[in-house]
């Protein structure tokens, strides 16, 4: 490789066999892409992964399946053909890693369960994500994000304490599997090193939400109650939340002690960092109503704009609430690079969130666009399964491959 050359990234020379669809699965190889693997997203014939056809759509493409699926390669199999179970099985003997998330048994009565595929090839790592896990009573049920944050207790501390619970804006139910299944696959590969055999992988993502729980799974542990609901108010720290300002709302974090004497400071009442009645972590947080009505007399005088100058100055957490667009849009975002223009087939350029992980001595180029539906079929059949043009043709005639 060149010096001018970009890097293909860590995971470049690794194959993927992609059998996701929706947003758990497609989220972990999507991680794997973008780390330099090459995926090869198994599409079944007609519509291909249901999210092609969710609106908002432009020209035929819809943005959910934009959203997942850059840096890979889309090939139509028909599995319900003996000739298209023949083609993946060989494909996956190429590959390093399967990733599926079909519910618990269908890959195995597709006959491309984990010891079925392990026999073809013993170093395949092979991860499974589902809602509830391979085992258990409720792993043969269908789940969908509200379900899994429901399940897990996530959703019934978020939201104000006098209204019903409420659903987490981002889907982190699917998502924890975009992270916990590379993490399990990554592993994997490692030990694949010293041992040079596979390894199946379960990911739940039900207990990946039940995982994030953290210090407040610890809390009940503690307490023996579940924590209450506080809105955006943290359930131990105070002043930590959304505070009105005169124009639109901030948001403050205090953390530590170090951090309330800055705050005192900066809403230019500093008697209060000595002040007997909230001179502790504890103190502050019994008398969570007193300190943030004192912290809003301050906010609800400034503008965002002014109070983000006054906290900065004081080096107070703080941060102005942006829309989706302006977060998209601020300058620490464009410094990092984190929204970038790739050529898509029909699309023309278009724009598409980065990489959110870099390496700091190599620069991997712009990843490729979300492929259309099949658009590598021919390529990956006859590159990679070193299938002539005559054999290809005769499986698109039969409608094999699309």
């Amino acid at each position: 490789m060149s010096a001018d050359e970009p890097w293909g990234g860590p995971l470049a020379g690794v194959r993927v066999i992609d059998f996701t669809r929706v947003l758990a699965g497609p989220a972990a190889s999507l991680a794997l892409a973008d780390m330099g693997a090459e995926v090869f997203k198994i599409e079944p014939p007609g519509t291909g992964d249901e999210t092609r056809t969710f609106p908002p759509t432009r020209d035929g493409e819809s943005h959910y399946y934009l959203a997942v699926n850059r840096g890979k390669k889309s090939i139509v199999v028909d599995l319900k053909s003996e000739d298209g179970l023949a083609l993946v099985r060989d494909l996956a003997a190429k590959c390093d890693v399967l990733v599926e998330n079909y519910r618990p048994g269908v890959m195995d009565r597709l006959g491309l369960g984990y010891e079925a595929m392990k026999a073809i090839n013993p170093r395949l790592i092979y991860c499974s994500i589902s809602g509830y896990g391979q085992t258990g009573p409720l792993k043969d049920r269908p789940s969908f994000d509200i379900v899994l944050q429901a399940m897990s207790g996530a959703l019934s501390m978020n939201g104000e304490p006098d209204g019903l619970p409420t659903k987490l804006g981002i889907p982190l139910g699917d998502l924890v599997g975009g992270i916990n299944g590379p993490i399990g696959i990554l592993s994997a590969l490692y030990e694949r090193e010293r041992t040079g055999v596979g390894r199946h992988i379960d990911v739940s993502l039900m207990d990946g939400l039940i995982g994030m729980l953290g210090y407040i799974a610890q809390l009940a542990f503690f307490n023996g109650t579940d924590p209450s609901r506080v809105g955006s108010q943290h359930p131990n720290l105070v002043p930590y939340g959304i505070f009105p300002a005169r124009e639109g709302s901030i948001v403050v974090a205090c953390l530590t002690p170090g951090f309330w004497s800055r705050i005192c400071r900066s809403i230019e009442r500093p008697e209060l960092t000595e002040d007997p009645r909230y001179d502790t972590l504890e103190k502050r947080r019994d008398a969570r109503a007193e300190v943030n009505a004192i912290v809003s007399a301050f906010t609800e005088r400034h503008s965002v704009d002014e109070l983000v100058a006054i906290f900065t100055a004081h080096e107070v957490p703080h941060a102005p609430i942006l829309g989706v667009s302006e977060a998209l849009a601020q300058p620490q975002a464009v410094e990092r690079e984190m929204v970038v223009e790739t050529q898509h087939k029909t699309l023309g350029p278009i724009p598409i969130v980065n990489r959110p992980i870099r390496f700091t001595d190599a620069q991997q180029a712009v990843p490729t666009a979300p492929p259309v539906l099949g658009e590598h079929t021919d390529s990956i059949l006859e590159d990679v399964l070193d299938l002539s043009p005559e054999r290809i043709a005769q499986l698109r005639r039969a409608g094999v491959v699309a």
